[in-house]
């Protein structure tokens, strides 16, 4: 009997390697993980996700007992955090031997040469383009270029979420892959208004505090909008900073400006895009973003930075601005005082949400993509 055979006989495994673990309410990659650990259990995939300590919760209501959390030990700087976890998790994967790997972040390319020596075939979700990042420096960007390059040489498949991060694969690297957005989550009741906010009259914002997120042009626009609609702030750096003691002193000073940092509450989160009469999208790196998508699912008005990205996801339910402040609060302004275009805006950025990125099919893509890898082998 072939390995194949074999392998089709017995419950498939998959390792999830790459993320800050399960459940994890950290980012994109988590949100995935999220979603797609249970549906493979569903599938009858015997599923593991490495994890880091202190990420995840053994009592968190929301963590399937199926999936097994696995924890390994690494270094906690923002240079090296990545590429220690993964190492971990590749030497502990590698004992294990699944029938393949699901690997999130371009950085864990250092790290595929060494599954694919074991026998492991990889499947690598590549992220952004990381090494454009502002936020990284030019030792962190030639890594991140390296771990790319490295990702396109030894993976037995790729995922790009995004069509434009697939041609970008295509041109720079030679690669074709899988294209798998991000899902997003419809709610089929009104949730209660965030306490000290009224339905339909402040405009949010939610996004990491990077500068490629265009929180520092958001914060500038936040005092003009502020003059007409009350502006909510989701996000931090998660570490401190110019832009979260930004964001601090302008709630500060402002009764009408509420910086609420990290929500990791999704039920929370979702009432606060649900009730905002405009969503602003600041993201310009990276392909489709899943607070977007998150936000298109729920019927919130988006306003978002014109970038190739986001408009392949809004389509004709976006409206976009340049980025600069100015600009950011007269765009929002607008389309805040223009009932019947927020609510055209809404409606069309649901059935797109609906129609593209739910996440029963994100996770379907996700399985055919681990099925074909196992297939194939290394």
């Amino acid at each position: 009997m072939s390995t194949v055979e074999g392998r089709n006989k017995r419950m498939k495994s998959v390792a999830i390697i790459g993320t800050r673990g399960y459940p994890s309410y950290y980012g994109g990659f988590e949100t995935a993980v999220r979603k797609l650990a249970p549906y493979l259990a569903d599938k009858g995939w015997d599923v593991s996700v490495y994890s880091r300590p202190g990420q995840t919760r053994a009592d968190d209501i929301n963590r399937d007992s199926r999936v097994q959390v696995v924890e390994t030990v690494g270094l906690d700087s923002s240079a090296l955090t990545t590429l220690t976890y993964g190492l971990t998790s590749v030497l502990h994967a590698k004992r294990r031997r699944p029938d393949v790997a699901l690997v999130m972040n371009v950085a864990n390319g250092f790290w595929l040469s060494s599954l694919r020596r074991a026998g492991i075939p990889t499947v690598v979700n590549v992220d952004g383009i990381e090494w454009d990042r502002d936020k990284w420096g030019r030792v962190a960007k030639r890594v991140f270029r390296e771990g790319a390059r490295l990702t396109a040489k030894h993976s037995t498949g790729l995922i790009f979420d995004s069509v434009e991060i697939a041609r970008y694969w295509k041109s720079e690297f030679n690669r074709f892959g899988d294209y798998i957005p991000y899902g997003g989550e419809a709610v089929e009741v009104t949730l209660p208004v965030e306490e000290g906010l009224n339905a339909g009259s402040y405009v949010l914002m939610v996004a990491r505090f990077v500068p490629e997120n265009s929180v520092p042009q958001f914060l500038e626009a936040a005092s003009s909008i502020s003059q007409h609609l009350d502006v909510v702030i989701v996000g931090s750096s998660g570490f401190g900073g110019a832009l979260d003691e930004a964001a601090q002193m302008l709630a500060g000073k402002n009764p009408r400006i509420h910086w609420l940092k990290h929500i990791s509450d999704d039920r929370r989160l979702f009432s606060l895009w649900q009730h905002a009469s405009v969503y602003f999208h600041g993201h310009t790196v990276g392909g489709t973003n899943p607070a977007l998508v998150q936000a298109m699912a729920l019927g919130v008005p988006v306003v978002a930075r014109d970038t190739v990205f986001n408009r392949e996801v809004l389509g004709d339910a976006g409206h976009f601005c340049d980025g600069g402040p100015a600009d950011i609060a007269e765009k929002v302004l607008q389309l805040a005082a223009d009932y019947d275009a927020r609510q055209a805006a809404g409606r069309r950025g649901q059935e797109r949400a609906t129609e593209f990125y739910n996440w029963h099919l994100v996770c379907a893509r996700y399985e055919q993509s681990l099925n074909r890898a196992v297939s194939l082998g290394v």
